[in-house]
């Protein structure tokens, strides 16, 4: 797989990615996939304020995407961000996530990131939450009950990366 930046151009298969778990999955509590305007809009506030936004190809298509978008807006926390990592349905279980995982966490280093939080939602499934860990992700808590998705109740976990 090659991992670079992302463009404008990668927003359909982007937003194809996303589709899927916003409607198979509790990974994202949205529940309408966002259009491609709305895709336009997020990559350029990602863009905008310096954050990394990476796509992973295999054999010429998008099979991945990660990128990180602030935490909150208050100015205290300008560095600290979370972390989004998405990989298509044909592409799970090919070491992707962790392609674009390596690579998030350096390009966030570059773009003086201090702390990269992980929301991580407690379905069940065991890969996101372990492909964080194998990263030094550590557990920084739990939020109850906080989403409602497929006619049940969901967790959070909180995981958080210090910059060092």
């Amino acid at each position: 797989m090659s991992v670079r930046t992302a463009t404008a151009d990668d927003l359909p298969a982007i937003a194809d990615i996303y589709a899927h778990y916003v409607a198979t999955s509790v990974a994202t509590f949205e529940l309408d996939a966002p259009d491609l305007a709305e895709w336009a809009d997020r990559f350029s506030a990602i863009v905008e304020a310096g954050l990394p936004f990476v796509v992973g190809e295999r054999d010429g298509a998008v099979a991945a995407y990660a990128y990180c978008a602030p935490w909150k807006i208050r100015p205290a926390y300008r560095a600290t961000v979370e972390d989004s990592v998405y990989v298509a349905p044909w592409a799970i279980g090919t070491g992707c996530g962790t392609e674009l995982l390596a690579e998030l966490l350096h390009r966030c280093r570059g773009a003086g990131v201090r702390e990269v939080i992980a929301v991580i939602a407690d379905s069940g499934d065991p890969a996101s939450l372990g492909l964080h860990r194998r990263f030094g992700f550590r557990d920084a808590g739990r939020l109850v009950r906080v989403g409602y998705k497929h006619e049940r109740w969901i967790d959070t976990v909180l995981l958080q990366w210090s910059a060092g």
